[in-house]
């Protein structure tokens, strides 16, 4: 397979695009005026209704790019499912359909459903019963509403893959397959990723249609990110964190360790220190999850302490600091760590 690879230009306004005025004032209005790369060069190829496989890294504007897309398709007065999007965790899929209702708030009555696990499936059978334009969840509980029969989807025009290589990683292959084979052969798939591995073009040779492949460079650049080393030893390395923290003092910190273990005793290390850290693992359900992103969130804790998984789809904004208490095994979760700084290009410390 075969596709034409775009290289990113300088910005442009959205007003370039050919969109319903109603939905430009909306974008003006939420501040979305100038395009970055990747809805430069995404949205003009999924307005014409290709297939696209869009690399950009988190934090990079994809979410208002496939949005963007769908929702100008979508027919209001169809309460049939019209678009399908899929993400790795929950906390993603709930921004995601943030994201869509904030962008979609032009039309009246567009309705947008999110479908994850860690939730009771009765409320979200009674909310299907009302009809949805768009769905956003988790694969594991997409499939829940498809055996169920609670969920119908053979009318999407639409298919979105979000963090796609993340999805393969976590052992959603299969159930993304399931859910493609109840979908209509007529649609359009946008995949979104950040890295491109062969599971990913192997998924896109099944499911796409001669795609239009978009690469945008990572704006997690040195311009954007100061990066700096410490070295300690294991035994060493709680009292250097805490003196890494009395030092530079940020004011919101995401510190990312290898396990679940790792992650408690650094908590416990800062709870003695006089911090009030929140954890984040999977070990926890998904209402404490909630409850410790919420804390986060509203800044009544300013240290959030996390694995890779549990931290997976998290868009904080203007958070100054990310600390890899432990290094990742892995290069490509490193760059995915320091994204949680500097989104968008805004400049930070790291």
């Amino acid at each position: 397979m075969t596709a034409p690879i775009l290289t990113p230009t300088a910005s442009t306004r959205f007003t370039n695009l050919s969109l319903p005025d109603a939905l430009l004032q909306n974008l003006d209005t939420l501040g979305y005026r100038e395009m970055t790369p990747i809805q430069q060069n995404s949205l003009p190829e999924i307005l014409e209704g290709h297939d696209v496989i869009a690399k950009a890294k988190t934090g990079s504007g994809k979410t208002a790019a496939f949005a963007i897309g769908l929702i100008v398709q979508l027919k209001q007065r169809d309460f049939g499912c019209q678009a399908l999007v899929l993400c790795p965790t929950r906390e993603l899929a709930t921004q995601v359909a943030q994201e869509i209702r904030r962008l979609a708030r032009y039309q009246q009555n567009i309705k947008v459903v999110t479908l994850c696990g860690g939730q009771p499936i009765g409320p979200q059978i009674g909310s299907l019963e009302h009809g949805a334009h768009v769905v956003v969840g988790t694969p594991g509980r997409i499939q829940d509403h498809l055996r169920k029969k609670t969920l119908l989807i053979d009318r999407v025009n639409t298919l979105v893959l979000d963090e796609a290589d993340r999805m393969l990683d976590m052992g959603f292959i299969d159930a993304i397959e399931n859910i493609i084979d109840h979908l209509p052969e007529q649609r359009q798939t946008l995949l979104f990723s950040a890295t491109y591995p062969s599971g990913i073009r192997a998924l896109s040779e099944r499911f796409q249609h001669q795609p239009v492949t978009v690469t945008v460079e990572s704006t997690h650049s040195h311009e954007h990110i100061e990066q700096r080393f410490y070295h300690a030893e294991n035994a060493d390395k709680p009292a250097m964190l805490i003196k890494l923290l009395q030092h530079y003092q940020p004011e919101s910190s995401v510190i990312f360790c290898n396990t679940r273990q790792i992650c408690k005793e650094v908590g416990t290390e800062l709870y003695k220190a006089g911090y009030k850290p929140v954890v984040l693992h999977g070990d926890m359900d998904q209402k404490e999850r909630d409850q410790m992103l919420v804390r986060f969130a509203n800044q009544s804790a300013n240290l959030l302490i996390a694995t890779d998984v549990a931290a997976r789809g998290l868009d904080i904004e203007n958070l100054a600091a990310v600390i890899n208490y432990d290094l990742s095994r892995d290069p490509e979760v490193h760059v995915h760590r320091v994204g949680r700084t500097g989104r968008a290009g805004k400049k930070v410390w790291h």
